[in-house]
């Protein structure tokens, strides 16, 4: 691992002058008696303001909104110390449900910092190097996952490596059972995701292990592939009630959906990857493609990218609930959906941030060149030309490129702290952008 260096924006201003009204109190700007109102009433009209000012002007308008509300008198004041309300607010616009912090309001606060780093650009970089494998073969990463403590890497030649985010350090490597190949990369690691203890990975043959991240030992075979039946699976994604695959290479099987709980299949159908049938047989020799993208979002619904389409599906009801086509092509490899927003680069570079579920356009913003993109809550990262460069999602405003140049990225990947990339260099390049408190 190499030595962390820090980086920071330029600017000196108080970026958190909203969050600091959280923690001072201030006598100065009582205004009337509010004694009358109750606490509930009062932390109602709270998160009510938090929402309205989240969805109007993004997540970090609702500090200063909330400020000003704590402001009015002793009695609203008063709510700033609520617990449930930080909870409340914590969960809902921040998407956090258990805490890494003391309390609910330094999580808050914490999340909130944390966003304004990834506007200034202000990060420690560091960079995980990968162990060799038996046969000191170049291993090409296919895939990266992230959880609040650990990263994992996916490869070509289908093993995962797991690292410790706090330390940089290698942890274990985990490799598939081994079975009869079709295609030199049939094993290569075509998703994965954290869920709870676990991490879930599969490869393109169609075959899904299940790990475990505290107890040392061998992968299980959760489901055994079968590529003739159902096709190649190019893409794979979950969460704590779901497993998506999609498929291409067989009529009308492009999503298989299971209970993340039993593991059982309780949904085959869909027709989103059927044009790209012979692409998908083509993965199995060939890595260089993208073929299509599956993402869930907070409300157990799954998004589903192609090249000339874009559907949102209802896990829970197994239905689609808004599908566009498009003339001009899509970049799938830099298509994302995270909680209420999707991106997607056309094939003019122009990419569109849509809403989920109703695909309502919200902005968009020239991303010429693109590779690779990921996307969090209210940021979209872009691999452009050896570099990556960071919009915001509210506005499509380009506020930067990240100062280390990677080269072409071979996968991607961020969340509310963190951004990770790898290219051809045998390293995952890690950026933390995770407020110091």
């Amino acid at each position: 691992m190499s030595t962390p260096s820090p980086s920071s924006s330029s600017e000196e201003e108080d970026e958190d002058a909203g969050v600091d009204e959280f923690e001072a109190p201030s006598h100065s700007r009582q205004r009337f008696n509010s004694s009358v109102w109750p606490e509930p009433f009062l932390e109602a009209l709270a998160t009510q303001i938090a929402i309205n000012a989240a969805q109007s002007f993004g997540r970090l308008a609702v500090a200063p909104a909330l400020a000003n509300i704590f402001q009015v008198c002793r009695t609203w004041r008063s709510i700033s110390q609520s617990a449930p309300l930080w909870q409340s607010l914590t969960r809902r616009i921040w998407h956090r449900y258990h805490l890494l912090h003391p309390t609910w309001q330094h999580e808050y606060i914490y999340r909130h910092r944390t966003a304004r780093n990834f506007r200034s650009r202000r990060y420690t970089y560091t960079t995980l190097n990968f162990p060799p494998n038996n046969n000191n073969e170049p291993l090409t990463c296919c895939r990266l996952a992230l959880s609040d403590h650990h990263i994992a890497a996916g490869f070509s030649d289908g093993s995962v490596r797991l690292f410790h985010l706090p330390t940089g350090l290698h942890v274990t490597t985990f490799h598939p059972h081994q079975r009869n190949h079709l295609g030199i990369y049939s094993r290569a690691v075509c998703g994965m995701f954290f869920a709870d203890n676990r991490l879930v990975f599969a490869s393109l043959d169609g075959d899904i292990h299940v790990a475990s991240i505290d107890v040392p030992g061998a992968p299980r075979r959760a489901h055994l592939g079968d590529v003739v039946t159902d096709g190649v699976l190019v893409d794979f994604t979950g969460s704590d009630r779901w497993w998506v695959g999609l498929y291409a290479g067989v009529p009308n099987r492009s999503f298989h959906v299971r209970n993340s709980t039993t593991e059982e299949l309780v949904f085959i159908g869909g027709t989103l990857t059927d044009p790209d049938a012979v692409d998908g047989w083509h993965l199995l020799t060939d890595l260089t493609g993208h073929i299509g993208r599956i993402r869930i979002t907070h409300d157990d619904l799954a998004v589903g990218f192609t090249s000339r389409r874009v559907i949102v599906f209802d896990l829970t009801n197994q239905i689609i609930l808004a599908e566009e086509e498009f003339r001009r092509g899509i970049n799938v490899g830099a298509a994302d959906a995270y909680d209420k927003a999707l991106v997607f680069v056309n094939s003019r570079g122009v990419a569109n941030v849509r809403h989920v579920p109703s695909l309502e356009e919200i902005c968009r913003f020239m991303a010429r060149g693109s590779l690779l993109g990921c996307i969090n809550g209210g940021y979209s990262f872009i691999s452009v030309g050896g570099g990556i460069r960071v919009w915001e999602l509210d506005h499509g405003e380009y506020l930067y490129i990240l100062r280390e140049r990677i080269g072409d990225a071979s996968a991607m990947i961020c969340d509310e702290r963190y951004a990770a990339a790898c290219s051809s260099d045998n390293a995952i390049h890690l950026w933390d952008f995770g407020a110091r408190l």
